[in-house]
């Protein structure tokens, strides 16, 4: 399966190294593009419009995918799903420590994309508000109660997802969490054995 993966703020596709390299030897196909600007000076929404395109250009149509989205790029990936029509293409998403209820940390940066993810914005109410576009895609949030980036760590949760609570030390070391890895490849597999019709096999 083709994974598409968006890292969060000031950061780089490079940040899923770990988790790629654990995907790819599964045989699925990992693609992490740099999303610029990193800090989303232009918006959350500018980002999205950007990934989309990046998905158009680089997964077939009719391809199975599957979207990861860390931090920011968790919010990224939900626009994407949402506003932009990608879940119809879509067979799973997996947010990691995504701030879908906002972040107090989101005060402490300028710019616009900080301004979307400070707690109560309308950017994260239009998230919330159009969640049904989902339509039954398969979620799965990622958190950590020792999140010191996402505060609080509840707001990682999101709306019709499952609530995956990791004992992680640190923010940035979720992506390439061993327990957050497993889950994700045992759940694509399910998926793949369900869509092949050879029964589904179990999450860790």
């Amino acid at each position: 399966m083709n994974v598409v993966m968006v890292h969060g703020f000031g950061d780089t596709g490079r940040l899923f190294r770990r988790m790629s390299r654990t995907l790819e030897e599964r045989g699925h196909a990992c693609l992490a593009p740099t999303m610029s600007p990193a800090d989303a000076r232009l918006g959350i929404e500018d980002l999205s419009v950007k990934l989309a395109s990046f998905v158009d250009g680089e997964v077939p149509a009719g391809a199975p995918m599957a979207m990861v989205g860390f931090s920011m790029g968790a919010l990224v990936v939900r626009h994407y799903l949402q506003a932009l029509g990608g879940a119809r293409r879509t067979r799973a998403f997996f947010s990691i420590a995504g701030p879908h209820g906002g972040t107090m940390n989101a005060y402490l940066y300028p710019g616009r994309g900080t301004r979307e993810m400070r707690p109560g914005s309308a950017f994260l109410r239009g998230l919330a508000e159009g969640a049904a576009n989902l339509g039954g895609l398969p979620a799965f949030a990622y958190r950590t109660p020792f999140d010191l980036m996402v505060t609080p760590s509840t707001s990682c949760r999101m709306a019709g997802a499952e609530d995956v609570v990791v004992w992680c030390p640190f923010h940035s070391l979720m992506p390439g969490n061993t327990r957050v890895m497993g889950h994700i490849a045992a759940t694509l597999a399910a998926i793949e054995a369900s869509a092949s019709g050879a029964g589904p096999a179990g999450a860790a």
